[in-house]
């Protein structure tokens, strides 16, 4: 079977790309089995979409999906920059436990660490279990060289960037198939002809119309699409043009809407193929959104904090899941839980067992609207600075630093997080700083600090 890449937006001269052969042969044909659609916005807050109470913005394609599907209003991401996150969602461990547990962006403060060899994603499970695996956009995981690449953790398509600083530039002038360079030369010498987003939506496209021909492979895709990460560099701010807002804010827009845009046309493809009943779409951001567009857009959704917070603006984030006929349409879910639960849910919709000795549970029996028992709690550590997070029911503690008090919020009375309640409450702060003790386990990368000098927001 001829693997190809439909690139007429590079230029290339020809109406597709034959990139390389995979035979995935008859002997690996598996009854039919759920195709698995992940799409990861990129700093995308809480408050940023319709269905999450934005006014600003458009987002009438996402917001559909919303209604047609079952939208959490207690999910959250694996930790609040975009690495480690990535991590918790491949691994299903959270970053008391995971490789990764801070950002690789900070080359000149601790080594670039990747995935390891040991870790196994939920990629690997799904090639396992014949599943076509494929990841399009912002990788994150580990570099060229490295032991945390996704062809060494079991996707079998790659498209996009591998360092999540290379991801910052939409108009840069090469991304990586698999392991090889495809140049993008209108973008060569500060030319910009190419904008990278649409080209990731293109491949993403193709790659659904290729697996969705064969009979019996089921498909995983992974989209961690740039935007509305980074600079939020657009080539246009339509359609907020006219608007009297700054250029960053309009940027800030389009990026978004154009994000949605494209969700829009994944979906009429699942619809057009005639594939949507038998395909999940799971829809989130890595981490909270940008400081600079929260009072603006409101963009944390009135919660505290963002990016690079544990408060909830950093870690509380959208989440959508559309699955026609088995996910009940319309319904709004309370239901807490994070990143480190789709390996498991993942590997349940797949028929798999899960990998052993993960943070994560199936949250199967929730998205099909059956009641399930939660997590005890869920558990956070960052690092610059230093500091970790407990959500266990309703209760919220936050710690800078291992040797500080903890702060206490009440999340079903005070949600954004403004009165610390540790004093009235000894035995729940008692109960946390022991959950904290028992979740973290040593690092050689990520040294646990006693005192952290942080300006708490």
């Amino acid at each position: 079977m001829e693997r190809r890449c439909f690139l007429q937006a590079l230029g290339a001269g020809t109406a597709s790309l034959a990139l390389n052969q995979l035979s995935l042969g008859t002997e690996g044909a598996v009854p039919l089995k759920t195709n698995i659609i992940f799409i990861l916005a990129d700093d995308l807050g809480y408050g940023d979409l319709g269905c999450y109470g934005q006014t600003k913005i458009q987002t009438p394609h996402i917001d559909r999906l919303a209604a047609e599907g079952m939208r959490f209003t207690n999910h959250y991401t694996g930790s609040p920059v975009c690495a480690p996150a990535r991590c918790s969602l491949m691994t299903g461990l959270h970053t008391g436990h995971c490789t990764l547990r801070d950002d690789q962006a900070k080359a000149g403060k601790r080594k670039l660490v990747p995935l390891s060899s040991d870790d196994t994603t939920i990629a690997s499970l799904l090639k396992e279990g014949k599943y076509m695996t494929g990841v399009i956009g912002k990788w994150g995981l580990g570099n060229p060289g490295t032991t945390g690449t996704p062809l060494q953790h079991g996707f079998r398509w790659f498209f996009g960037y591998l360092d999540q600083v290379h991801a910052h530039d939409y108009y840069t002038d090469y991304l990586l198939r698999d392991r090889v360079r495809i140049p993008l030369k209108g973008n060569v010498g500060g030319k910009k002809e190419h904008y990278t987003h649409d080209i990731l939506t293109e491949d993403a496209l193709a790659f659904i119309n290729l697996y969705e021909k064969e009979e019996g492979t089921p498909f995983f895709l992974y989209l961690p699409f740039t935007l509305p990460g980074g600079e939020c560099v657009v080539p246009d701010d339509a359609p907020y043009t006219s608007e009297n807002w700054s250029q960053r804010d309009k940027n800030y827009a389009a990026a978004i809407t154009r994000l949605d845009r494209d969700v829009g046309r994944i979906m009429a493809l699942l619809k057009e193929k005639d594939i949507e009943d038998n395909t999940i779409v799971f829809f989130t951001s890595d981490n909270g959104p940008n400081p600079p567009f929260i009072e603006f857009f409101n963009s944390a959704g009135g919660l505290r904090g963002g990016k690079r917070s544990l408060y909830e603006g950093g870690i509380r984030v959208p989440m959508i899941v559309r699955w026609p006929g088995k996910v009940p349409a319309g319904k709004v879910s309370d239901f807490p839980w994070a990143f480190w639960d789709f390996l498991p849910t993942a590997a349940e919709l797949a028929g798999l067992e899960p990998a052993k000795n993960i943070d994560g549970m199936s949250v199967v029996p929730t998205l099909l609207g059956k009641e399930q028992t939660p997590h005890e709690y869920l558990y956070w550590e960052f690092y610059d600075p230093f500091h970790q997070a407990v959500r266990m029911g309703d209760w919220k503690g936050v710690r800078f630093g291992a040797e500080e008090p903890l702060e206490l919020y009440d999340l079903s009375a005070d949600p954004a997080e403004k009165n610390d309640a540790a004093a009235q409450r000894p035995e729940i702060v008692k109960k946390i700083e022991g959950i904290m003790a028992e979740a973290h386990t040593d690092s050689p990368y990520w040294p646990v600090v006693g005192r952290a000098d942080a300006e708490r927001k």
